[in-house]
């Protein structure tokens, strides 16, 4: 696992890492920091071409259908030389363009193609990688390569796995009272994940030891532009408020702030996908335009926090379904779920829509304006929701 962390910083310097497994050794460039140096001294060092690994989300932008989850592209020596055309290929708006020349054709990727798209995510990056077999007449030199230091060698099995690295092993590292307006008993801690890429927050809300036996619980991933600058595309901001309020009403509890931009893809590609939704895109095709799947979070991390502070039994401030699953698989016991809601505005209209009917977000109360326009009066209004419609889920 310590290889992986440190191939997953050298990905995001631009550097090439080496996979390997039983099969092959491969060369893993990401496309995001590519350039004419970096593609010609991928195809020297390996001594052969390279493709294009790509998820199934892009390449069915691309009219190319696979039930894989990745698949490579071969390229051609006149593709190698069109870095435009890779670009377009990996995550332009209207995929092949600007070169008139057709998709290639996929073929199914390696166990090492797929580890290094993996990384790409994991690393926060454009999930799309250049892999290069090394040819038998570059191996030395790779070797020497990696003996030195230059090159850092790591197992494909434990590349793809590098999602399940934080499991069990998250740290608790500091802590601190902060009131908050809303809240002003209130503890932050922090927990660290061990690639160090990753912080996220427990704000313990009013007095432990008078809490409700179920205790109230958010998950709210952050959102940079919504929680601290009040962007108007998203309600974020106004939910993260209502929930710490809503807590201290119900006898206090925790939110817990996840570090999963995006749904899960990180600011930079947030912010690209915002591009896209400028173009006429909706949030879910904007992220798939990209690369992504329509959410990339993961709440084990979210199980590992309320382990840490023996929470096992919940009532869920959430209007996604998705989030009720995950604790329940993880061994929560979600006993109530209870409805959250910003305000409806004509600057998240679209955003909210796209949550609620492609997503399967429950915001028909919101979506049909039955609530009123206020925060306070969608607080009110939801306060008693507690329905649960997840298969295996409990109830009080």
């Amino acid at each position: 696992m310590h290889q992986v962390e440190r191939a997953l910083f050298d990905i995001r310097r631009g550097l090439p890492v080496l996979l390997r497994d039983a099969k092959e050794s491969v060369l893993v460039q990401p496309l995001e920091s590519l350039d004419d140096h970096t593609l010609e001294r991928l195809v020297t060092s390996a001594g052969s071409e390279p493709g294009l690994v790509l998820s199934r989300h892009r390449l069915a932008l691309l009219g190319r259908q696979i039930s894989a989850e990745s698949a490579r592209l071969p390229l051609a020596p006149r593709e190698l030389d069109d870095l435009a055309r890779l670009n377009a290929l990996a995550f332009g708006r209207r995929g092949a363009a600007p070169c008139s020349m057709p998709c290639p054709a996929p073929v199914a990727a390696s166990r090492t193609d797929h580890a290094a798209l993996t990384l790409m995510r994991r690393a926060l990056l454009i999930p799309a990688a250049l892999t290069a077999r090394v040819a038998p007449h570059a191996e030395d030199s790779i070797h020497a390569l990696v003996g030195d230091g230059t090159l850092l060698a790591i197992d494909a099995a434990d590349a793809a796995r590098c999602f399940e690295n934080a499991n069990g092993m998250l740290k608790r590292v500091s802590e601190a009272r902060i009131p908050l307006a809303e809240a002003p008993e209130s503890r932050f801690i922090l927990f660290r994940e061990p690639d160090g890429l990753r912080e996220h927050l427990a704000i313990v809300i009013g007095d432990t030891a008078r809490w409700p036996a179920t205790v109230p619980l958010r998950l709210h991933s952050a959102c940079l532009t919504g929680d601290l600058f009040g962007s108007l595309r998203c309600d974020c901001g106004e939910q993260l408020r209502n929930a710490v309020a809503e807590i201290q009403a119900l006898g206090g509890g925790v939110l817990l702030y996840l570090a999963q931009e995006g749904r899960g893809i990180g600011l930079a590609n947030k912010l690209r996908a915002y591009s896209l939704q400028d173009e006429g895109l909706d949030t879910l095709d904007a992220d798939q335009v990209l690369g992504f799947g329509e959410d990339e979070r993961r709440y084990g991390i979210a199980v590992d926090m309320l382990a840490a502070l023996k929470i096992h039994r919940v009532q869920l401030l959430t209007n996604n379904p998705v989030k009720i699953a995950a604790l329940i698989e993880g061994g929560i016991d979600v006993a109530d779920r209870q409805a959250l809601y910003g305000r409806l505005t004509d600057e998240n209209h679209r955003y909210l829509s796209a949550k609620a009917s492609r997503a399967g977000h429950l915001l028909d109360e919101l979506m049909s304006g039955a609530l009123g326009t206020e925060p306070n009066d969608a607080l009110d209004d939801s306060r008693n929701e507690v329905g649960i419609d997840q298969p295996g889920s409990r109830r009080a």
